[in-house]
């Protein structure tokens, strides 16, 4: 039900597609107590279905931040601030489609585009299959 969801949402998306599929990364720590990226699982959902390409390394987590579950809005910024940056010698395509399983408040999204506009994205749009009650646009 999952992929169905992000595959809606990516049809319902603006504009062209992108050049690339970028799943919102796990800090590499969590990602072995995890075993799964739910993102990435999402991202690559979209990649397939659209015949996009998927890129599950452009980003990374460089920062193990602690869980946002209770922190208010600026609480969440000061803690993915920094967390993110492109893959040393890599830059970002022009285009492309930020996938996250869930948005809260949108620190984590806007974090992530930072990172990517830094090395010549244009257009970063987000795909996610749920948002909070509390969910604002970022």
């Amino acid at each position: 039900m999952a992929r169905q969801l992000v595959i809606e949402a990516a049809r319902a998306a603006p504009g062209p597609p992108p050049a690339s599929i970028v799943p919102v990364p796990l800090h590499p720590r969590r990602l072995r107590e995890r075993g799964f990226n739910p993102a990435a699982l999402l991202a690559r959902s979209i990649a397939r279905e659209w015949r996009l390409r998927f890129d599950a390394t452009l980003l990374l987590r460089v920062r193990d931040t602690p869980s946002q579950t209770g922190l208010d809005r600026r609480a969440r910024r000061a803690n993915v601030r920094g967390a993110f940056q492109v893959r040393p010698a890599a830059g970002a395509p022009r285009v492309i489609w930020l996938v996250d399983d869930v948005v809260t408040t949108g620190s984590t999204l806007v974090e992530c585009a930072r990172a990517l506009r830094r090395v010549g994205a244009r257009e970063v749009v987000a795909i996610c299959i749920a948002r909070t009650p509390d969910a604002r646009e970022a």
